[in-house]
């Protein structure tokens, strides 16, 4: 049964235009060398300003563990996270399943 990785991250304030940046030139690069497994990436609108959001599939617990030490391990997303990081205010993550009803990503 697929997982969702639903991640959002609260951006100090004034900052978003530096975090879409660096993920922009370094971030996702680093990751479209892994295996495709995001659904989509979201900055928040109203009611979730400064927010960064991002959703992954994977095909179950295991193959969520291997994608994030893969990525973990690699040299250049770790250089885009040490630049990430002092930018983020908190991180969040829930695993979702799919419910047995309506459309499926």
């Amino acid at each position: 049964m697929a997982i969702y990785e639903l991640r959002t991250y609260s951006v100090i304030v004034g900052k978003m235009p530096e975090v879409i940046s660096h993920y922009q030139n370094e971030g996702w690069p680093a990751l479209a060398k892994h295996p495709k497994k995001l659904v989509g990436y979201f900055t928040g609108d109203v009611g979730a300003l400064n927010e960064l959001i991002h959703v992954w599939k994977f095909d179950d617990d295991a193959d969520r563990r291997a994608f994030w030490a893969g990525v973990f391990s690699d040299p250049d997303f770790l250089a885009f996270a040490a630049k990430i990081r002092p930018l983020m205010r908190e991180q969040n993550n829930k695993l979702m399943l799919s419910a047995p009803w309506g459309p499926q990503p």
